[in-house]
């Protein structure tokens, strides 16, 4: 009676931390973010930023779709939870645009975590502010 409990306990263990195993979700970046950037709290552009973790290199894309942009440079500091994003864009006529974001992560345990600072879309200088979907 004592294997058979003892092996059933072991089997539970082994299930439960089987469990929280695949509940783990990976970099803290990892996902699709949704939110906004702009000088003024009415004056606003929507933007949608995808960032993948390769094990080594944070890549992304900000807008995918047909005006996708790839982001150049992108660093965590995971010491202060700050990220530094860096990419190219074009404007309507084709000049090229510098994009730099730099923001902090918040609600790292939650699911919907934040990530919010500056924006600065070739000469405007601007706040940001994304959710995790």
């Amino acid at each position: 009676m004592r294997v058979r409990t003892a092996y059933l306990f072991c089997l539970l263990a082994v299930l439960a931390l089987s469990a929280s195993a695949l509940a783990q979700e990976g970099h803290p970046l990892v996902g699709t973010w949704y939110g906004d950037w702009g000088p003024t709290p009415t004056q606003r552009t929507q933007i949608t930023v995808v960032m993948y973790w390769d094990g080594k290199n944070i890549t992304g894309t900000i807008d995918p779709g047909p005006d996708a942009v790839a982001l150049k440079v992108a660093t965590l500091d995971s010491t202060k939870w700050m990220l530094h994003l860096e990419a190219d864009a074009k404007d309507k006529s084709g000049a090229p645009i510098h994009i730099v974001a730099d923001g902090k992560l918040s609600d790292i345990g939650s699911y919907n975590r934040t990530l919010s600072g500056t924006w600065n879309h070739g000469s405007t200088k601007a706040d940001f502010k994304l959710k995790r979907d």
